[in-house]
């Protein structure tokens, strides 16, 4: 599983992503992190209002700061769409 967080680096991304980090190492899930900084190519991706967190490429979070509870469950349902 690739998880993107799109931002260019503020303080609220930098919590997006310590949440997500979280949340993937208490659910033990095998996952590559990766920061999207570039705001044309966050524009590309229809994220308007950042920090903003992508699985595999698709957006599942967009215009707040997500709770490490509230990515435990986008990043199981990810996983559950995921085995389907």
């Amino acid at each position: 599983m690739k998880i993107e967080i799109l931002g260019i680096g503020c303080k609220r991304c930098q919590i997006l992503e310590a949440n997500a980090k979280a949340a993937a190492a208490a659910l033990g899930i095998d996952c590559q992190f990766a920061k999207v900084t570039d705001p044309m190519e966050i524009v590309n991706r229809g994220v308007l209002v950042t920090p903003a967190l992508a699985i595999d490429g698709k957006v599942k979070v967009s215009g707040r700061v997500a709770s490490e509870e509230d990515l435990k469950r986008v990043f199981t349902e990810a996983i559950g769409a995921a085995r389907s």
